[in-house]
């Protein structure tokens, strides 16, 4: 069966009542935020697979290529260094390029050949320099976290350490959640006030009233599609089948899918939403207002997950209509990076073009240390 859509469910003015209450305003208002959160979550559904196909298919093969051409270039470089009429200049730029790309290839393949490469041109030793950067690093997250994250953690490995420091923020969270509750129930045997009992009674008061509210469309459903009371055997087929979409919409407190569900059935006229009483209304939109906010967590843990998957910052803003178009830019992007080392690499078979183009290389590597960016 179709699925009911969310904007047939709203409250129209009347016409001895041209305007909407304010309750009747936030209950429309609610609906509309519903229906944008819904669809913003199936276009994640529909963008997400055809994204993964994409960058399957054209970006995975361009990330090679890429690494392939790097390496062809990094020996390039390598097998040029002593070329007779090479200044020591040149030979410099070089050797900081091979430095550059060899450690930008370790990170993807920890091949001791790269790291003897970038060892031998840096006059250093890569592992060495790497353990020295992580234990920074460590130093710096214990600092931050006031934790010690003990030292059996592998230096060597930027993920352990990282998984290490989730572990330790994991641990606090949980210790201080647990002094929380302890505090929370400490204060709660110590004597109330007439105030904070009357408080807790309308808190009491209105978590029943939300849980009535929900129960009431429940009922009328329940007793409608109950399908033990069907004797004809497709139709207690077709009552089985939305009574369990029933259930599960009670089940997760779900309001609108059950009006929605009413609506769909027929048993509830716009007489009826024009007709909502203001108490009950305004246990609808406090309903309402926690659906919205259960589908922004929704949205942000689809949005979290698609980031992590393809390595997208956190700070970096992502939607089902942009991150198509920003596919389309990283696969142009690689096939002129991947264009342009080729056209590097054509330089190595003429001493006049490579020494060119060691000049620009000096004055770009002289650029960026200018802005202080790595290469």
């Amino acid at each position: 069966m179709t699925k009911t859509k969310l904007n047939t469910i709203s409250i129209a003015p009347e016409h001895n009542k041209p305007m909407l209450s304010k309750g009747q305003k936030t209950f429309n208002s609610l609906l509309e935020q519903i229906e944008k959160r819904r669809t913003r979550l199936s276009e994640w559904e529909t963008a997400i697979p055809a994204f993964h196909q994409k960058y399957q298919r054209e970006i995975t093969p361009l990330v090679q290529t890429s690494k392939e051409l790097r390496n062809k270039l990094l020996h390039c470089l390598d097998q040029a260094y002593d070329t007779k009429g090479i200044s020591k200049t040149e030979q410099q730029a070089m050797a900081e390029l091979i430095c550059n790309l060899a450690a930008n290839l370790i990170d993807d393949d920890d091949d001791p050949a790269l790291k003897e490469l970038y060892n031998r041109y840096n006059h250093t030793d890569y592992d060495s320099e790497t353990a020295a950067e992580l234990g920074e690093m460590k130093s710096q997250l214990e600092a931050i976290l006031g934790a010690e994250l003990g030292d059996d953690v592998d230096l060597n490995s930027p993920e352990e350490l990282m998984q290490r420091v989730y572990a330790q923020m994991e641990e606090q969270q949980a210790q201080e959640a647990a002094a929380d509750a302890l505090r929370q129930e400490r204060k709660a045997l110590r004597k109330k006030t007439a105030k904070q009992l009357a408080a807790e009674a309308r808190a009491e008061a209105e978590k029943k009233e939300l849980g009535l509210s929900i129960r009431q469309v429940y009922r009328k459903l329940a007793s409608a599609l109950h399908p033990d009371r069907e004797t004809d055997p497709q139709e207690q087929a077709r009552k089985t089948v939305l009574m369990q979409r029933v259930n599960d919409a009670y089940s997760k407190n779900n309001l609108l899918q059950l009006l929605e569900l009413q609506l769909e059935l027929e048993h509830i006229d716009q007489n009826s939403l024009n007709n909502i009483d203001d108490e009950r209304l305004k246990h609808y939109n406090k309903i309402l207002k926690e659906q919205v906010s259960e589908l922004d967590q929704e949205i942000e843990y689809v949005e979290d997950r698609f980031r992590q998957s393809y390595g997208v910052p956190p700070f970096v803003a992502v939607s089902p209509s942009t991150i198509g178009r920003n596919l389309n830019k990283e696969i142009s992007a690689l096939q002129e990076e991947n264009q342009a080392i080729k056209h590097e690499l054509s330089v190595f078979t003429d001493l006049k073009k490579l020494k060119a183009w060691l000049k620009l290389l000096r004055r770009s590597l002289a650029s960026r240390r200018d802005h202080e960016m790595p290469f």
